[in-house]
């Protein structure tokens, strides 16, 4: 079977990059924009660093902001009656991946009707159109759903994160400009940016991973090591820096990647933490992984010690085994520095059994390098309880 590459079908990148999204609606011939964005964007300003671009343009658009931090399945229906109402023509998303993640699935609803239910996404579904055209403007460095064909919503009802992948849904522009990601608090940014480093190591381990992916993974992982700490400093000092802007392009690059060949059991756990309990979904990506690299170890040891290497350490002299050790510690100390939380009080140990079932039967869970059941998965989660 052929190896496949999805990405944008134009992206820009770094500082004023923005400046590039009124030509891109325009020379289309687009009319009005239906801008989809965190409430809290909007009330701090953030949003309107575009909006303001499309005032001056002359671009007319409408504002959704009815979005939540884990973007819910009456949020999706929310919006694709705003979208009709708006009269918009293209859709312009500003945010993290909910936002982002919201806007994909209103732009496949809006263009293929027939799957109004948004259940009826779930997994691969077999859309035949693409999505309206979408700009994804990201203000977090971490999801990289500006160049995914991934979105995650949320069954309240059924209490599920369930993962929609799809070819059609990825935006055709991306906006990665480091000043939109400036606003982003210290634990948000550290976060994300340990949800960027999960992306690239499971996706350099994940069953699917090849060479053109690998060297998007390995890339993203060495500009995540030396940049996230730098990031963090610069969000808890409010000052600019070289940090905010390795990780704008680092989670982008690790996107690139294992958007087009999956990911593990890691983002399974961390989809069921967050659908059970809402846990931020950078945090229980970052308490799991070096959890879940432990787990794949006896069949990936040799790319977690390139892993290691990536991420700057010495491994001379190290056999692959001790190598591989190496870059799980190194992920520890650095999550560590950035204060990530080491487990999660929320869990319920007569609740182990359901998550953990939910956890394998998340779409993450079949690129695993090594197979685990129920009662394997359990005592994963016990290493993160309190």
């Amino acid at each position: 079977m052929a190896d496949r590459i999805v990405l944008n079908t134009i992206s820009y990148h770094g500082k004023g990059a923005i400046d590039e999204i009124p030509g891109e609606i325009q020379r289309r011939g687009y009319q009005k924009a239906f801008v989809c964005s965190d409430p809290d964007l909007v009330k701090f300003g953030v949003t309107a660093k575009v909006t303001d671009k499309l005032d001056a343009a002359g671009i007319v658009w409408s504002l959704f902001d009815g979005i939540k931090p884990n973007p819910t399945i009456q949020n999706v229906q929310d919006g694709v009656a705003a979208y009709k109402g708006s009269g918009a023509d293209c859709i312009v998303t500003v945010g993290g991946g909910s936002a982002m993640d919201t806007a994909k699935a209103i732009g496949i609803i809006i263009n293929n009707p027939e799957f109004a239910d948004v259940r009826s996404l779930e997994g691969v579904a077999p859309t035949k159109n693409h999505a309206v055209f979408t700009i994804a403007v990201p203000t977090t460095a971490g999801t990289a759903a500006e160049v995914t064909i991934n979105y995650v919503i949320t069954d309240v009802e059924k209490v599920r994160k369930f993962v929609c992948v799809d070819t059609n849904d990825a935006p055709e522009v991306a906006v990665v400009d480091p000043d939109m990601m400036a606003t982003m608090p210290v634990s948000l940014t550290a976060a994300t940016g340990m949800d960027a480093l999960t992306h690239a190591i499971e996706g350099y381990t994940t069953k699917a991973a090849w060479e053109l992916t690998d060297m998007f993974h390995l890339k993203a992982i060495e500009l995540i090591s030396k940049n996230l700490r730098d990031a963090v400093a610069e969000a808890k000092s409010g000052q600019p820096g070289s940090g905010r802007e390795g990780m704008a392009l680092a989670q982008y690059i690790a996107g690139m990647g294992f958007s087009n060949v999956g990911l593990g059991i890691d983002h399974a756990m961390a989809h069921t933490l967050s659908a059970h309990y809402d846990t931020p979904h950078g945090v229980a990506c970052a308490m799991l992984l070096p959890i879940a690299m432990e787990f794949n170890k006896p069949v990936v040891a040799e790319r977690l010690a390139d892993v290691a290497r990536a991420m700057g350490v010495d491994t001379t002299g190290m056999s692959v085994d001790e190598a591989a050790d190496a870059a799980i510690a190194a992920v520890r100390q650095l999550s560590e520095d950035v204060n990530i939380p080491k487990v999660c009080e929320a869990i319920k140990a007569d609740e182990l059994d359901q998550i953990a079932d939910d956890a394998l039967a998340d779409a993450c869970y079949p690129g695993n390098p090594r197979e685990a059941d129920r009662d394997t998965v359990v005592e994963l989660f016990r290493k993160i309880m309190a």
